[in-house]
């Protein structure tokens, strides 16, 4: 077994994942892991580094060959698990777990996303109100089967995005925190090891305004050698336009969870959308609690990206 880069100091637990099922992974040097606070970019980096591995713009259902293993409501562990054994060439999977009980290994790549905090939360809003019941009875079923708190208080969802920003900002609020970590100290997390040469913050505002240049970066990471002339078509079928055209087609299973399918899953890809119903108050709120939490860099980082705050790796804590 290759030697822990990251040691895991807790484990995690929520109504839908559990750091425990990383327990019987088995690393192999190259895998990648998408590590992300949800609603960050997850799904887009998902396929973003699937058209790196393959130097191909066709679409593919590239979510089935990369597992959500921390995931609690979608299949055994012992399922997935099975599925990463029997891949051939580079895998890559996606975590929605803090650093502090992510295991990784030598040889193993993480790219962590990162987004505002209110734009993972209106995207968070939309996804949560598409779910169809079958889908709320699953969460809630494997939840109660491992003992954790999914009821009708926990999945139901407001119509009012305010109504659910105000939740949300209570839950990132509340001392102790309660079982879904907050935003704020999922992103500190991260933050802390931000040097290390195996993990590479990508920020979603830097992807919306130079996805060539940023996927070019994630190539280098990742130590895939993507000619120039090549770069350019990759990016046209990572933009958002395009997948969101091509959704059905990639991930046919969403419609087994959202009421749209991947129309629903893949919905805007805008950020700022909260400017058009949170109050001043709300907003100073937040900026407050994100004051509060976070160090200026990490701050100026989380809001901005690296274009506008700099280079996680050369920026300081103060």
């Amino acid at each position: 077994m290759p030697t822990l880069v990251n040691q895991p100091t807790r484990p995690y637990r929520s109504a839908t994942i559990d750091s425990r099922r990383w327990d019987g992974f088995r690393p192999r040097q190259g895998d990648i892991v998408v590590a992300t606070y949800p609603k960050c970019g997850t799904t887009w980096m998902q396929r973003i580094v699937d058209l790196l591995l393959h130097q191909s713009p066709a679409p593919r259902q590239f979510n089935d060959a990369a597992p959500w293993l921390d995931a609690t409501f979608f299949a055994p562990v012992e399922q997935d698990l099975a599925t990463l054994e029997a891949l051939t060439g580079r895998r890559q999977m996606k975590s929605h777990m803090p650093l502090d009980s992510l295991p990784v290994y030598e040889g193993v790549k993480v790219v962590h996303v990162v987004r505002d905090g209110r734009d993972a939360c209106i995207s968070m809003h939309n996804h949560m109100l598409g779910f169809v019941p079958h889908m709320r009875e699953l969460i809630v079923q494997a939840a109660a089967s491992d003992g954790m708190d999914a009821g009708p208080g926990r999945i139901e969802t407001p119509e009012d995005p305010r109504a659910f920003f105000l939740g949300w900002m209570a839950a990132a609020e509340a001392e102790p925190p309660g079982p879904d970590l907050p935003f704020f100290a999922f992103e500190e997390s991260y933050w802390r090891r931000r040097t290390e040469p195996w993990l590479l913050f990508v920020h979603y505002n830097d992807l919306k305004a130079d996805l060539v240049g940023e996927m070019r970066r994630i190539s280098e990471f990742l130590e895939i050698d993507t000619p120039e002339t090549v770069l350019p078509t990759l990016a046209e079928a990572a933009r958002f336009e395009t997948m969101k055209r091509q959704g059905d087609e990639m991930l046919p299973k969403l419609r087994l969870a959202f009421d749209r399918g991947a129309d629903r899953f893949i919905n805007a890809g805008t950020n700022g959308r909260w400017k058009a119903f949170l109050t001043e108050a709300d907003i100073a709120r937040y900026e407050a609690l994100a004051e509060h939490k976070l160090g200026p860099a990490l701050r100026a980082y989380v809001e901005h990206g690296r274009r506008i705050a700099g280079d996680p790796r050369v920026l300081a804590d103060a």
